[in-house]
């Protein structure tokens, strides 16, 4: 197959996020398949945006995938600037539609931006060569800025963004969603049910396959909370309003008095805040490092006894979540509390951890305690289910057969 591959924020391992379009490809390409993705010069989710040198597009090959950049200008936040850029990857896609497509005749179009947009220049592709018509659903738009955001469902911007998600139900031979449970919110918009599919994110096994370093990142000041008989639960990631940290620092306030270690390893605009009402309420239970490379994460998830996932208490989760953390949680074989309320529940699936309710310190102290009570051998199994699992279904080796058959069937 020819596949066009729309992603405005498309990424790969050299550039940073977001990822998923590189590891399809990747292997479409190695299934012998051709596979050029579309994105912006600019992204705020990549750690380094591609030189296109002021040229207006610029193509290449990398890891047998075309990539065609559209240039688009740089923006912080979500205000004009972002727009802009959103603006001039559409009209890009609009302009330069045949050189896109200048290396064959395409047989799939996905239309796979946060944003449902781009299903327009993408249906028009489609229906130029006859291509099949695919929307890849990463967030609910225009639902998230409107339960997230509290965007009135009168505002400009909604109502267009809700005219181009019922053209995707309408006008798409199939829709991929990464939520599991947003089959019904699709179908309300006009898509008929058999068109729904789910590939969630995934992972790269052979990312896991790699020997752990020697000597792993804070080895030696894990090693002694270990020997000194400290039970070690960890959250790594970023330090935002969404995690919902606040309840994990004040688990530590009912731990006190007990060999058990909160630990939040990772970046973001609360951490400061969080570093100092942990040494205000809990200073011998919870403690915050700086944050870790990628590249050592596995390493340091391998030193802790369990992990910890929350999110706050969003109604937009009951169409699922798929956190990419939590796949290297459970990859890292180790017992996972899982405090999200959501449509799907990857742990209680894999049996491989405790499942509570977000936001709630009490809850997250007792399920610390329960799994410290745990023989190592009870938990240590109850890690492996994890892995287990996450090789079974998110793979993406298999997953990229999933949706290659969606894109050959539809």
């Amino acid at each position: 197959m020819n596949i066009i591959y729309l992603e405005h924020y498309a990424g790969s391992p050299k550039l940073g996020m977001e990822f998923r379009p590189y590891y399809l490809a990747q292997r479409w390409v190695k299934a012998g398949h051709h596979v050029t993705i579309v994105a912006s010069s600019y992204s705020h989710l990549r750690t380094k945006n591609p030189d296109l040198k002021g040229q207006p597009y610029h193509t290449e090959i990398e890891d047998g995938i075309r990539w065609f950049w559209i240039a688009g200008p740089a923006y912080s936040g979500n205000g004009m600037g972002r727009v802009r850029n959103i603006l001039s990857f559409l009209n890009g896609v609009e302009r330069y539609w045949k050189l896109i497509c200048a290396a064959g005749k395409p047989d799939a179009v996905i239309a796979s931006s946060t944003y449902p947009l781009d299903i327009y220049p993408a249906k028009k592709i489609a229906k130029h060569y006859g291509a099949k018509l695919v929307y890849e659903v990463h967030d609910l738009w225009p639902l998230s800025p409107m339960e997230l955001g509290h965007m009135s469902p009168h505002h400009p911007f909604i109502m267009v963004m809700q005219r181009a998600e019922n053209e995707c139900c309408k006008s798409c031979d199939a829709i991929v969603s990464l939520l599991p449970c947003a089959q019904e919110h699709f179908v309300e918009h006009g898509m008929a049910p058999e068109k729904f599919h789910c590939v969630p994110n995934g992972i790269v096994a052979q990312d896991w396959e790699k020997p752990l370093p020697e000597h792993p990142v804070y080895e030696e000041k894990l090693k002694k909370l270990h020997d000194d008989g400290w039970f070690l639960v960890a959250y790594t990631g970023a330090h935002g309003v969404a995690n919902a940290l606040d309840s994990f620092v004040e688990a530590g306030s009912f731990l006190s008095g007990e060999k058990v270690k909160l630990l939040l390893i990772g970046p973001g605009p609360e951490r400061e805040r969080l570093k100092k009402k942990a040494a205000q309420i809990a200073p011998e239970n919870v403690e915050l490092l700086d944050p870790v490379g990628r590249d050592d994460m596995p390493g340091l998830l391998h030193q802790m006894d369990a992990l910890y996932i929350g999110l706050q208490r969003q109604p937009l989760f009951r169409f699922g979540v798929s956190p990419n953390k939590l796949m290297d949680y459970m990859m890292a074989a180790k017992p996972v509390i899982f405090a999200i309320e959501a449509g799907n529940d990857m742990v209680q699936e894999a049996q491989c951890g405790i499942s509570i309710p977000p936001e709630d310190s009490a809850y997250i102290a007792d399920a610390v305690r329960q799994l410290a009570a745990m023989p190592a051998e009870a938990r240590a199994a109850m890690g492996e289910r994890g892995r287990q699992y996450i090789l079974q279904h998110h793979d993406y080796d298999i997953l990229a057969k999933q949706f290659l058959e969606i894109l050959e069937t539809c």
